[in-house]
């Protein structure tokens, strides 16, 4: 039995499945707040008339923010995608293994950004104290233009 697999087929289908989109918008304030909270004193976060001096149009994002979520679930990721196919099969301890971050235009005040997760991948590896399922969430956020400004690789390790 100790060589039988924790990946169900229920886990397995996971692979794949999309989320429903979040649309969020991007503001001035809460670029700026986002700046202050993280310790950030960037002037392109924080001065219009330095982020055009820049060559920018109007104030940018720091990495990791994504402005406010108007229209969707405030939660974006793979736990609101796969979180309770993992506790149905009695996975109930949940790791964050970490997040890579690609990141290919600048985001600025106004935008609108829409969000996708999708369920890239999931394994089963045999750590010391046991099986161990990993989950690769991948989140594709595109501006107002289509554009893909964002891609976000978060790993979820559940056992």
């Amino acid at each position: 039995m100790a060589d039988e697999s924790i990946l169900t087929d229920e886990i397995k289908a996971m692979i794949g499945t999309l989320s429903e989109p979040v649309i969020m918008e991007v503001g001035r304030v809460a670029i700026r707040r986002y700046a202050d909270a993280v310790g950030d004193d960037n002037p392109l976060f924080h001065e219009v008339e330095d982020a055009k001096a820049a060559g920018y149009e109007d104030l940018i994002c720091p990495p990791g923010f994504w402005g406010w979520p108007i229209k969707g679930r405030a939660t974006i990721g793979g736990m609101s995608i796969v979180g309770a196919v993992l506790v149905k099969a009695g996975l109930f301890r949940i790791l964050d293994g970490g997040v890579d971050q690609e990141f290919y235009i600048p985001i600025r005040a106004g935008d609108i950004l829409t969000a996708y997760s999708k369920i890239a991948d999931i394994r089963e590896r045999e750590g010391k104290t046991g099986k161990m399922v990993f989950t690769t969430v991948e989140t594709t956020y595109l501006n107002q233009n289509g554009d893909t400004v964002a891609v976000n690789r978060a790993t979820i390790i559940a056992r």
